[in-house]
C-alpha cells in the first residue's frame, strides 16, 4: 500500500510539473502579411495575419511538440490530463485563453466584441471576449482605433447609419512597447504597420461595424450592424491601468493587467533569475531573444504552457516573453 501511494504521488509530481511547447496554427487573413516568418515560423503561402501561439480553440487547436505528451492537441490534454491545469474543465469550462500574435499589414474593420452574457445569449452559448495589446512593433506613423467619439446611443446609431466613420472613431498613434486593454463594448481596429500580441478569452466572436467597402473573393465581407450597436459602450470612457514593475534577480517582471480574465506581464531576463509562479498555469510566449527556462531552451517564437503548481522557474540568459495566467 505504502509503495502504491509513492507511485501516485511520484506519478503527480512528473504530471504536474511539466513545460508545454506548442506548435502554433497560422491563419491567412485578408489584411495580413509575411512578418510572422521573424519568429521562425514556416509560413505557407498567402497573407498570413495571425498566430494562434496557445489555442484550444475548435477554429485553431495548437498540438504539444516534444516530450511525454508530443502529438496532443491541447484540447485532449485539456480533458484527459485536468491536473495540468489545476482542474481543467472542472474549474474554467472550455479552455479559457487564446495568445495570438496577429501582423496587420492592412487595417482591421473596425469591430467590438460582446461581453460574456451577451454571448452566451446570442452565440450559441460562447464565450465574449475581454482581450488586451502588447505592441510588438509599429511603423512610422502607425495608429489604432480604441474607442469612439458618440456622446449618446442616439448620436452612434446616426453616425454609423450615415457612414461617418471618420468623425466616429478615435483614433491614436502606437508604439513599441505600449499595451492596451480593450474591454467588450468597445469599438477598436488594429491598423496596417502594427505588430503585437494579443491576449484574450478564448473567443472568436467578432462584430465588424466597417470594413472600408473592401472586397474578399470578390464581394464585402458581412457586417454586423445591430448587434455591434447593441453592445458598444456609450459613451466611451478610457481607462488607464497603472503598471507595476519589479526586479527579481536578473529579470525586471513588468505586471501590465490584472482583470477578472487573466493577468499579464512582461518577463525581461538577462542574466539567470529564479522566477515565482502562483499555483495556477502560466502560458509563456517568447518575443525577444533566447536563454534557458530550468535546462530548456527557448526562443523568439515559442509558445508554451507551465503547468499548475510549477512553482518556480530558473530563467537564463537574454530573452523577453509575455507570460499569462488565469
Amino acid at each position: 500500500m505504502a509503495l502504491s501511494c509513492k507511485r501516485q504521488r511520484d506519478r503527480a509530481t512528473i504530471v504536474m510539473k511539466q513545460i508545454l511547447y506548442l506548435t502554433p496554427v497560422l491563419r491567412e487573413m485578408l489584411w495580413g502579411g509575411r512578418r510572422l516568418a521573424e519568429f521562425g515560423y514556416d509560413l505557407p503561402s498567402g497573407n498570413i495575419g495571425e498566430c494562434w501561439g496557445v489555442s484550444a480553440h475548435e477554429k485553431g487547436d495548437c498540438t504539444v511538440r516534444g516530450g511525454r505528451y508530443d502529438g496532443k492537441k491541447l484540447s485532449e490534454l485539456w480533458h484527459e490530463e485536468p491536473e495540468l491545469f489545476g482542474g481543467g474543465p472542472a474549474v474554467y469550462g472550455d479552455f479559457p485563453l487564446l495568445i495570438k500574435i496577429i501582423d496587420a499589414q492592412d487595417d482591421l474593420s473596425i469591430q467590438v466584441h460582446p461581453d460574456d452574457a451577451y454571448a452566451k445569449e446570442h452565440e450559441n452559448g460562447a464565450r465574449g471576449k475581454t482581450e488586451c495589446w502588447y505592441v510588438l512593433d509599429a511603423a512610422p506613423g502607425a495608429g489604432i482605433v480604441i474607442g469612439h467619439n458618440a456622446k449618446t446611443a442616439e448620436e452612434l446609431r446616426s453616425m454609423v447609419t450615415e457612414g461617418r466613420f471618420r468623425e466616429l472613431i478615435r483614433e491614436i498613434p502606437v508604439k513599441k512597447g505600449d499595451f492596451f486593454q480593450i474591454e467588450p463594448g468597445t469599438v477598436h481596429a488594429i491598423k496596417k504597420g502594427t505588430l503585437l500580441l494579443e491576449t484574450q478569452e478564448s473567443s472568436d466572436v467578432t462584430y465588424r461595424l466597417y470594413d472600408y467597402d473592401r472586397l474578399q473573393n470578390g464581394v464585402k465581407r458581412p457586417l454586423h450592424i445591430d448587434k455591434s450597436l447593441d453592445v458598444i459602450r456609450v459613451p466611451f470612457e478610457e481607462k488607464r491601468i497603472p503598471t507595476v514593475t519589479r526586479n527579481v534577480d536578473d529579470a525586471e517582471i513588468t505586471r501590465y493587467v490584472d482583470c477578472s480574465f487573466y493577468t499579464v506581464y512582461r518577463v525581461a531576463v538577462n542574466g539567470a533569475a529564479t522566477i515565482p509562479l502562483s499555483g495556477m498555469f502560466h502560458t509563456l510566449s517568447v518575443i525577444e531573444g533566447s536563454g534557458y527556462l530550468d535546462g530548456s531552451l527557448v526562443k523568439k517564437g515559442d509558445h508554451m504552457l507551465l503547468s499548475a503548481g510549477y512553482g518556480s522557474v530558473r530563467a537564463v540568459g537574454n530573452f523577453t516573453a509575455i507570460v499569462t495566467r488565469v
